[in-house]
């Protein structure tokens, strides 16, 4: 059974930084792909950034590329999420995931998919304020 357990949440102001991380127990091949993604008041859960154990590909969505850095260790089995240059609209709870990596068939497109997850952690919250 896989478990993630967020860690890192809390407020900040604009423009300052936030380290989120995810500790992951019982890994397996079931979760081979870490994702995180949030969830605002009054919005649909959002993808944010993804990598995968074996060949450390990251992916990020828009919105945080080149302010967020996703990074795992292997060792630790933990995956980060560092963010800087905070904005209020990333007010949010953060949720880590894992899930299967992409077959081979699909596109990148897969891992900004919340149901191709099967595990998520419980949620850390993050509030930017202006």
């Amino acid at each position: 059974q896989v478990r993630l357990v967020e860690s890192g949440g809390g407020s900040v102001q604009a423009g300052g930084s936030l380290r989120l991380s995810c500790a992951v127990s019982g890994r397996t091949a079931s979760s081979a792909a870490m994702g995180w993604f949030r969830l605002a008041p009054g919005k649909e859960r959002e993808f944010v950034a993804a990598i995968t154990w074996t060949t450390g590909n990251k992916y990020y969505a828009d919105s945080v590329k080149g302010r967020f850095t996703i990074s795992k260790d292997n060792a630790k089995n933990t995956v980060s999420l560092q963010m800087n240059s905070l904005k209020p609209e990333d007010t949010a709870i953060y949720y880590c995931a894992a899930g299967p990596d992409r077959p081979f068939t699909y596109s990148v497109s897969y891992y900004y998919t919340g149901g191709n997850y099967d595990y998520w952690g419980q949620g850390t919250q993050v509030t930017v304020s202006s």
